[in-house]
Formats: C-alpha cells, structure tokens, sequence
C-alpha cells in the first residue's frame, strides 16, 4: 500500500529542492550577466549588473582574438570522434560482459599473490631503467620492458570473474589526473618514450602527437571508456539472453548478433552513452590545457586565455565561457530524459 504525502511535505520538499537548484545555477546566472557588462561593471563592489546597461562587446572581441568557431570545432572533432571511438570498443566488451560472463576466476593465485606478481614486475623494469641510467637505446628493450609490464596485470584481469574485473576497469577512473600527465606528457612530445631516433633506420624524431587530434581523440576515448562500458553493461544485461539464443539458432554470427539483433535493441542505451561520452569530453579541461596549444585546442583552452598574470577580465572571461557552454547546455537541456534514463536504468527492478 503506497503510502500518501501530506501537502505541506510536498510543498516543503518542492522548495526545499528549488533553493538548492537555484544555489546551483547561481554561478552560471552571474556569468551570463557578466559576459554582457563592462569590465568595470563586472568588478564594480557591490554588484551593479542589473542596474547598468547590456552590451555585446565582449563577445566580438572574444570572437575577434580567439576565432571561437576554431575551438568549437576542434572540440566537436574531439568529443565526437573519441564518442564513435570509444562505442567500437564499449559495445563488444559490454556485450561479453553482459551475455558471456564468467562467474568464477579462472586463477587458483589470490589477490595478494597477484599484487606481489605485478609489484615484483615493476620493481625489476625499474631497476633495469636504473642500470641504463634511465635512457632506453634499443627499441627492443623499450618493447620488452613495456610487454614485461603490462602482461601480468592484464593476464590478472583476464582470470579475474565479470565483476572484478568491471570494478577494476573503472577503478582506472579513480585516479588522479595528475598521476598520469608525466608519463603521457612525455609520450606526446617529440622527445618523450616514443618519437626519437631509435636507430636502425628507425626514426620517429620528426613525428609527434602533442597538440594534435591523433593524440586528443584516442585519449578522450580511454578517458571515457571505463563509464561506457558500465553503462552499457547494465542496458545489455536487461536484454533477455534468450532473444539472441533464438537469433543463433536461426544462423545469426557474432557480428549479426551484435549488428542486427542487439544494437537496435540497445539504442536508448548507446544513444545515452553517447551523450554523456559526449559531455564529458566537451568539458575535459585539465589534459586539454596540458596537451593542447592551438592546433587541437577545444574550448576549455579558449576560457584559459583569459586568464593571465595581467589580471582578470571578469567580462571577457564569463563571455568566453557562455560561448563555451551553450552548445553542450542546449544539447544537454533537449536529451535531459534520455540522459537521465540511461544514467537510471536497471537500478529499480
């Protein structure tokens, strides 16, 4: 039996829920106001924006100095082709996860053991580094150190059942940015781990991926990929198994099944994967500051050109951040309940 709510709750909730949503959208309110104040309205003590005049310099002189619809596109580029990208891989690797599960690990080594294989592993490539006096010559070592790393972690991952093996791919999501941006950083640049001249007619010095869509698209992928493939796991695992056992006894191969009978099932699904995929790499801003000078360059850098040792131009700068925000704000406001579904799904059954 439901059990009713009086009206004074319901009224005491919807605004209980109303300060907290307008406490929210505050910032956002004064940037929007900012963006059409002058600079010395933005700053003026106390606050005078609804009492002056609006104008529209600000986003002329934006437009001017940073060509937006550069960085508007390089972003589009970006989210887009990391979202296509990031699908080929999530949807197979949900599907095996969904409709070919192991439930027990396939390694009769516990987890202590495992983590003693990997550290002992990482112990011994460092000391090698450490008697090359950290330079790597040979390409052949570079590529053995690399496999002789990452093989016992991903040979853990293969044993392990679905569910450990979910949680540690979104694990890799819990780390700290910061952790990683050396390693990559380096592997970027033109003199990091891989362009240089390895020898042996092996010269990768003139090539490199830093600032530049080769290097942007693939990273946004692996960024996102971990929250895809959950996601679509849990739309695929509310597809009843016995829909595709009927399409293979009616001759569906894997790629039938996975083409022609579990895709279109799956859309709301993927299409909600693609939109947060989407909004999460339009709003990426500490490895687009970080790999990203001009040439690749999304909005999140525009919005840092505003910000310089000279000062702050409040005006300017709030400008900037609604041309920034306003085509992911309008995509997100028109696909909200697809977004929500797909967030939502499977946690009521």
């Amino acid at each position: 039996m439901a059990r009713r709510i009086s009206n004074r709750r319901k009224w005491t909730i919807a605004i209980l829920a109303w300060s907290i949503g307008l406490l929210m959208f505050f910032p956002i309110l004064w940037t929007a106001l900012a963006a059409f104040k002058s600079e010395a309205d933005a700053y003026a003590m106390p606050q005078t924006m609804f009492r002056t005049p609006w104008i529209l310099d600000n986003f002329a002189e934006v437009q001017s100095r940073s060509d937006v619809v550069a960085y508007l596109r390089n972003t589009v580029i970006i989210a887009g082709l990391s979202t296509v990208l990031g699908l080929a891989f999530a949807i197979p690797a949900a599907w095996s996860m969904a409709f070919a599960a192991k439930g027990e690990t396939s390694s009769r080594l516990n987890g202590i053991t495992w983590a003693g294989i990997v550290f002992g592993v990482i112990a011994v490539a460092f000391a090698i580094l450490y008697a090359q006096g950290w330079v790597v010559t040979s390409p052949w070592l570079g590529i053995g150190l690399l496999l002789f790393v990452c093989i016992p972690p991903s040979i853990w991952v293969w044993t392990r059942n679905t569910k450990d093996s979910l949680l540690w791919i979104l694990s890799t999501k819990m780390m700290p940015p910061a952790g990683a941006l050396i390693p990559i950083f380096l592997i970027f640049g033109r003199n990091g781990l891989v362009f240089k001249d390895w020898g042996n007619g092996l010269d990768l010095s003139d090539y490199n991926i830093f600032d530049s869509f080769w290097g942007m698209v693939p990273l946004m992928m692996l960024l996102n990929l971990p929250i895809m493939i959950w996601m679509l796991y849990t739309y695929f695992k509310e597809i009843p198994g016995e829909i595709l056992e009927a399409a293979r006894m009616d001759g569906a191969n894997l790629w039938n099944e996975l083409v022609l009978v579990l895709t279109p099932m799956a859309v709301p699904g993927i299409a909600s994967t693609a939109l947060l995929s989407v909004i999460l790499a339009w709003n990426e801003a500490f490895w687009t500051l970080n790999l990203t000078t001009k040439f690749a360059a999304p909005v999140a850098f525009l919005i840092s050109e505003y910000s310089n040792p000279q000062g702050q131009f409040w005006a300017k700068l709030s400008a900037a951040s609604i041309m920034a925000i306003t085509p992911i704000l309008v995509i997100g406001w028109f696909s909200q309940r697809q977004l929500v579904r797909g967030l939502t799904f499977g946690a009521v059954k």
